[in-house]
């Protein structure tokens, strides 16, 4: 089996260290013998995702999402919303997160368009929402809890048919108000963990793994890897910030 892992823009969104959910992806599919290839999309790449199985859009700064912005609404914006409709496998952090949306509504008042893939939105806030960030998720019948990091202003509403990703333990969340962090929708996620968000979170990332391979060669069973390590990373974050 082989799996090709889409990298949007790596030149230019991997704030945080975001290009080590790319190697996470990689080792762990390639410890449990699933081949990788690893394809760089960039401003000059053409691709219409039919040949991608898993697609990570990380995050940026301000110039820098503002080039990709132009990007995907004006070059991507239909071939990636088929993609999503197929269910494409795609990880979208932070300011990837926020374009997958509707709009952004700056704190000017100008709302800047989304390519509408979600039916999310999102409006600058006046204060940074940075902290560490604990979260209790639920997919495909399996509870487990998410560690992480966020430094947003931006504050993101879901709506209609776009679940969340998880209910906030310890943190902000999507927007600091509803208790809800991330964002799910057939088989795309976003979400404002940081970190990056899957070499502390082996369960999320299998998840994101079995369902690039199921859609490509129907069911699968992942071989069960020694998280044990990872477990206690998470354990030592949840024991610092959560009160028992």
């Amino acid at each position: 089996m082989k799996l090709v892992i889409g990298h949007m823009y790596p030149e230019l969104l991997n704030l945080y260290g975001d290009r080590g959910n790319i190697i996470t992806l990689k080792r762990r599919c390639e410890w449990r013998g699933i081949e990788t290839e690893i394809k760089a999309i960039t401003v000059d790449t053409n691709t219409n995702f039919k040949d991608i199985d898993i697609l990570f859009l990380g995050g940026g700064s301000d110039r820098e999402q503002k080039i990709v912005s132009d990007d995907l609404t004006l070059k991507r914006a239909n071939n990636l919303k088929s993609a999503i409709e197929d269910g494409l496998t795609l990880l979208s952090i932070c300011g990837g997160y926020q374009l997958l949306g509707m709009y952004y509504l700056s704190s000017d008042g100008n709302k800047l368009p989304g390519i509408g893939a979600l039916e999310i939105y999102t409006v600058a806030g006046n204060k940074r929402m940075i902290d560490n960030i604990i979260i209790e998720s639920y997919i495909d019948g399996k509870t487990f809890k998410m560690v992480g990091f966020e430094n947003h202003s931006g504050k993101t509403f879901l709506q209609n048919n776009v679940k969340p990703l998880g209910k906030v333990i310890y943190g902000n969340g999507n927007n600091g108000e509803d208790g809800m962090e991330g964002a799910i929708y057939k088989n795309t996620f976003g979400t404002y963990l940081h970190g990056p968000v899957l070499p502390k979170n082996p369960e999320f990332t299998d998840i994101l793994i079995k369902k690039a391979l199921e859609r490509k060669y129907g069911n699968c069973t992942l071989m069960p890897l020694d998280d044990s390590f990872e477990h206690l990373t998470q354990d030592a974050i949840v024991n610092r910030f959560v009160k028992k």
